[in-house]
């Protein structure tokens, strides 16, 4: 356990509600960051996209699925993984119960990743998920985000001392460093207005931690998230936990 304080219920008391005040604030600061995120400018998608889905190949309106809005998060899942990514995967456990809740707001998400269609449907059957899951083969999409990377771009980075993590995350997905880096996790948001597809949104690194739930209820326990100082990265795939 870190190093604590002992106090009375009185001291605890007046210090939360000294917290309670920047917590507000800092909620405040968070509905303000959301109403510009809204008012960004609409990006008109001219590229014509290609997804192959469990019902055929399906243009990036087609996604919609009858809704006016679409969720989309960059799954690394390359084509040489056999597993998906384990850090993903944990998003994904979080993102699975919110597509009923987000139908009900007309909003449409889906998981998008650059492996044939029949590994992430095996893969999606393993992890017990049901939200749809398309396959990018071919087609440029994650690339033209930001979260597809070359090997030319990443020669600086695999000619350094690569992170114990990254090895081991490489290994998890049953490919190496190169194959693994390759692919980058991502969210990007889009509107269908009068049969336009506009982009509105996209983030990747931290911007994805409210879809990271944990994080935010080990922010509220005495050690946090604890992870200072280790060589390899402490989250595993929920059926993981718990084998050597």
């Amino acid at each position: 356990m870190p190093e604590y304080k002992v106090g009375t219920q009185e001291k605890f008391e007046a210090a939360r509600q000294e917290l309670l005040a920047e917590e507000k604030a800092l909620t405040r600061r968070g509905d303000e960051l959301a109403r510009k995120r809204r008012e960004l400018p609409w990006v008109p998608v001219e590229k014509d996209y290609g997804f192959e889905t469990e019902d055929g190949t399906k243009s990036l309106a087609g996604l919609f699925d009858g809704r006016s809005q679409l969720l989309v998060y960059h799954f690394m899942f390359g084509p040489p993984y056999e597993a998906g990514c384990p850090v993903c995967s944990s998003i994904a456990d979080t993102l699975d119960p919110q597509v009923i809740h987000l139908k009900a707001r007309d909003v449409t998400l889906i998981c998008s990743s650059r492996a044939p269609l029949d590994k992430l449907l095996a893969y999606r059957e393993r992890m017990g998920w049901s939200f749809d899951w398309v396959s990018t083969v071919g087609s440029d999409f994650h690339r033209d985000l930001g979260f597809l990377h070359s090997e030319e771009e990443l020669r600086p980075f695999l000619a350094g001392e690569i992170p114990p993590t990254v090895s081991q995350m490489a290994e998890a997905t049953g490919t190496d460093v190169l194959g693994y880096v390759t692919e980058g996790p991502g969210l990007s948001v889009y509107a269908l207005s009068d049969g336009t597809v506009y982009r509105t949104y996209v983030t990747t690194a931290r911007g994805l931690e409210p879809a990271m739930a944990y994080y935010g209820l080990l922010d509220r326990t005495p050690m946090g998230r604890h992870e200072e100082g280790e060589e390899t990265h402490w989250l595993r795939r929920h059926d993981e936990y718990g084998k050597a």
